[in-house]
Formats: C-alpha cells, sequence, structure tokens
C-alpha cells in the first residue's frame, strides 16, 4: 500500500482502533524498508522525543530517524494500544522488538512508542502531532 491509499483507508474507517492499527503498520515498514518515506507522516508542529531528546518539524524529525547509528532494523509489534482524543485524534501504544540486523548475535531490545494522531488540516488522513521512543532496560 501507498502512503495515499493507507490514509485514504484510515480516513474511511474512522473508528480509532482501525485508524491506530493501519497506521502502526504502514509507519513500522516505512521505518523499516524507508525512513525518509516517514517525513509526510509529520508536519511543521510534530514533536518527536528519541531517549529524551526532544525534535520539531517533518524535516528535523526525519533528519534524526535517518542519522541513527543503524541502517537496517525490523520491528516487531507485541502489543498495541488506541484511545481516541479530543479533536478526533487517535492516541496509539505500541510495544515490542526491534532487532538490528547489523548485530545479529544480540536479542532484540524492548521498546515502547507512543504516538498522538490528528486529522490532516485538508482532511483525508491522519499526520503524527507527537511520537515518543524510548528502548525499554532491565
Amino acid at each position: 500500500l501507498d502512503r495515499r491509499s493507507v490514509l485514504e483507508t484510515m480516513a474511511a474507517e474512522a473508528p480509532f482502533e482501525q485508524v491506530g492499527k493501519a497506521f502502526v503498520q504502514h509507519y513500522y515498514q516505512t521505518f523499516d524498508t524507508n525512513r525518509a518515506g516517514l517525513s509526510s507522516l509529520y508536519q511543521s508542529e510534530s514533536m518527536f522525543s528519541w531517549e529524551g531528546e526532544k525534535i520539531q518539524g517533518a524535516q528535523a524529525i526525519v533528519e534524526k530517524l535517518q542519522g541513527l547509528p543503524f541502517t537496517q532494523v525490523a520491528h516487531h509489534v507485541t502489543s498495541l494500544d488506541c484511545h481516541p482524543t479530543s479533536g478526533n485524534g487517535v492516541l496509539v501504544l505500541v510495544c515490542g522488538h526491534l532487532k538490528i540486523e547489523a548485530d545479529a548475535a544480540a536479542p532484540p531490545l524492548k521498546y515502547s512508542q507512543t504516538f498522538v494522531l490528528m486529522p490532516l488540516p485538508t482532511g483525508g488522513g491522519y499526520y503524527v502531532l507527537n511520537d515518543m521512543f524510548r528502548l525499554n532496560y532491565g
């Protein structure tokens, strides 16, 4: 699925669970294969936190994602929770495992990521207003 069809599907199926699940599938597939492709999911007011470092704006967020110290990664989602928010948004909490290909012998890393998705001002889909990522140690 391309970005447009995923976003159109999410808008047409509006229930927050459908939106959250479709978004997560699209986000991690894009992250794992073409991080630059994530830029269209963020806007200038979007805020991203990576291990506590806060970054604002689509361009700066994608620069951070592309600058991460690994080139190949695979996400495995173990749990996904979605709630509706005011303004017709969707709160999404994801927990899972990351497998970094450069370190194939290492065990997967546990992570959690939270997204706040908001309807695009022009309609026809959602964008990421907030994105918070943390590795889970211990």
